[in-house]
């Protein structure tokens, strides 16, 4: 039996049938109902023409049909692709062209920038409309639930470990990049990772797999998921949906499209969730404020089902973490560190241990390597970048140059380069600084955003914080902050400057601090750079 993500749900399908798949609010799906809705997508994929390798565009909003219509892709062998649902008609059209979509499934209220672009793609072979109350019809188009009505469940085939499995980039560092995998390494990398938090050794024979998670669920350890974050990014679909799955669990997705930790914490209370996952502290904090807000209101919320509270994609402070704790005691927490092109380590709290920000143990394919691919030694001090080995993509989709640059081997060994940058403590633990794209030169020094960001943050009065390099005729580059306020809370520029001096090098203080009302982040809660920078020049008369 192949380790692939479609013939391994087919095998859980048939042990867990009944049992619960997918929730999103009122509309509950079993596996039963999750497998033969996707294999009538699947068919109405074949029937459009799309065979295997065919590319699939996602451009949805979080929802059961998300998870449907991907799980119909890998059904027939093509290749969904995630769209992120923030992108308007030029992003939009650069994904679907440079991915190669022949079809699209879409939320209508997204219809009208698919109609502006459709005509520049003339692969597009097929367009199914998820209705979401905003009818945006594009001419051509299939309803969803018409296409589900009209087509007969595709009968199961046989499939390849060697299929392709692919992932685009936010495009934080350029324009978005699909990473490609096989289904093997991707599936067979989440059941590592996963199952030990079943209890059980994880198995190297996808044929086994149905058969331990049955058992599982059987005994009542059953994985019920809430990804807070968007499935459309990899924290929110690989860990928070793809993973329970391949647990036979649960994955329940939320109605609201930004966060709204009251609907989380409704959804954690009633559906007795096991696992959360978000990102960072964009997303604990105000599920730390729900929480109070609701215990101030004398409703608390019930949290004790929760067993594990994941993070990956961007810092998680150690005073966050702290927090969560108090309020959540018997929760295990994960802060993952990892990207679209590789996992590099885990550092998990619990009650009474002491929380880190930025402080990994590294999983043993991790390395770091200097600028001469030289292995940097524990507690030697130099800084290089993060090695990921294990399961590494094939590499980018048509872009052989950048494969070539990011996966590379070396003493016969097949590395990801992410581009993190991380310094190897006396004990092996990753001490991670932050992406090297992002480094500013100052004065002749480096600086790493992120560790500024995590002392302003600690400043008395500041809720969130990015920096940013402006060019400058002294400095060259000078540290620059755009800061929010907490809740109720103001402070001042020289406090929040003093607060940073008083913790790290002066060099790294910000030299201006810029207050706005929200620091930009992607819905997924990773920084947004490029409009960090355009703030810090609009607050400062340069714009």
């Amino acid at each position: 039996m192949e380790m692939h993500f479609a013939t391994v749900w087919e095998s859980i399908t048939d042990v867990l049938g009944d049992q619960t798949a997918l929730v999103h609010g009122d509309v509950r799906r079993t596996w039963r109902d999750y497998d033969e809705r996707a294999a009538r997508i699947a068919n109405a994929f074949v029937s459009a023409g799309l065979g295997p390798d065919s590319k699939i565009g996602l451009y949805l909003y979080n929802g059961n049909e998300y998870l449907e219509a991907q799980y119909g892709g890998f059904k027939m062998r093509g290749v969904p692709v995630n769209v992120n649902y923030r992108y308007l008609d030029e992003e939009l059209f650069y994904l679907l062209d440079n991915s190669d979509s022949e079809a699209l499934v879409y939320h209508s209220s997204l219809g009208e920038r698919v109609a502006r672009v459709l005509p520049r793609l003339p692969k597009m072979k097929l367009l199914i409309e998820v209705d979401d109350g905003d009818t945006g019809a594009v001419a051509g188009s299939v309803a969803y639930e018409a296409a589900i009505a009209s087509n007969a469940p595709m009968e199961r085939i046989t499939r390849s470990d060697d299929d392709v499995y692919m992932l685009y980039t936010g495009g934080t560092t350029g324009m978005p990049k699909g990473v490609v995998y096989t289904h093997a390494g991707q599936c067979g990398g989440l059941v590592q990772s996963s199952f030990p938090l079943l209890g059980v050794a994880p198995p190297t024979d996808a044929s086994l797999i149905a058969g331990i998670v049955a058992e599982a669920v059987a005994s009542g350890n059953q994985a019920i998921s809430i990804p807070a974050c968007p499935l459309m990014h990899g924290t929110g679909m690989w860990l928070g949906a793809m993973a329970p799955l391949l647990m036979g669990g649960t994955v329940i997705t939320l109605r609201a499209r930004s966060l709204d930790s009251d609907e989380l914490l409704r959804s954690v209370q009633y559906e007795r969730a096991t696992n959360l996952v978000i990102v960072g502290d964009s997303f604990a904090k105000p599920i730390v404020q729900a929480i109070d807000h609701a215990i101030e209101a004398g409703t608390p919320y019930d949290t004790s089902s929760l067993k594990i509270i994941v993070s990956s994609g961007v810092m998680w402070t150690s005073e966050v973490k702290e927090q969560i704790l108090e309020r959540i005691q018997q929760a295990m927490l994960l802060d993952a560190m990892g990207s679209t092109e590789g996992a590099m380590g885990m550092q998990i709290s619990m009650r009474g241990m002491p929380a880190e920000t930025a402080r990994f143990s590294s999983v043993p394919t991790t390395k770091v390597f200097t600028e001469d691919d030289r292995e940097v030694q524990p507690g030697s001090g130099e800084v290089g970048m993060v090695a990921a080995g294990g399961n590494v993509p094939i590499g980018y989709y048509k872009d052989d140059e950048k494969s070539a640059r990011t996966f590379r081997v070396i003493n016969g060994l097949r590395y990801s380069f992410p581009g993190d940058m991380a310094r190897i403590n006396a004990d092996g633990s990753l001490e991670l600084l932050g992406r090297g794209s992002q480094v500013i030169n100052t004065a002749g020094e480096k600086v790493f955003p992120e560790e500024v960001e995590e002392a302003i943050k600690r400043a008395e009065g500041i809720l969130d914080c990015l920096v940013v390099g402006l060019d400058d005729d002294k400095f060259g580059q000078a540290v620059t902050a755009v800061a929010s306020f907490a809740e109720d809370e103001t402070t001042t520029e020289a406090a929040v400057i003093a607060s940073v001096k008083a913790e790290l090098a002066g060099y790294k203080a910000p030299k201006r601090v810029i207050f706005v009302d929200d620091v930009p982040r992607a819905p997924n809660g990773k920084a947004d750079y490029k409009a960090a920078k355009q703030l810090a020049l609009d607050g400062l008369g340069r714009g």
